[in-house]
């Protein structure tokens, strides 16, 4: 990258290390359920929740929630303004970094 380009702007939504965890873990498979990304991340309950009401409150992702055994459950999936967002993070990472690495 030359000095007269601009450094590409990164979404500080997708930029968080837990939301960006988040986000390519469910680009990776249909919907997933809380414990299974809190246990991926390896986050606590109250971080995991927190992020994922940011990435919710983006419309990064879409969350369904229901009972399964009197117990409540919710499932995650990645929105196609979810997907577009991290696909545009990973193309300004690649801009950003060129050929360096």
């Amino acid at each position: 990258m030359s000095e007269a380009e601009s450094i590409p702007e990164l979404d500080p939504i997708v930029h968080g290390q837990l939301r960006l965890a988040v986000l390519s873990l469910l680009s990776t498979v249909d919907h997933a359920d809380f414990k299974w990304l809190r246990d991926k991340t390896r986050s606590t309950d109250g971080n995991l929740g927190a992020n994922l009401a940011k990435l919710e409150q983006a419309k990064y992702i879409a969350v369904t929630k229901k009972f399964i055994a009197r117990k409540p459950t919710s499932s995650y999936r990645l929105t196609p303004r979810g997907r577009k967002a991290l696909a545009g993070y990973v193309a300004a990472l690649r801009k950003l970094l060129a050929d360096k690495l």
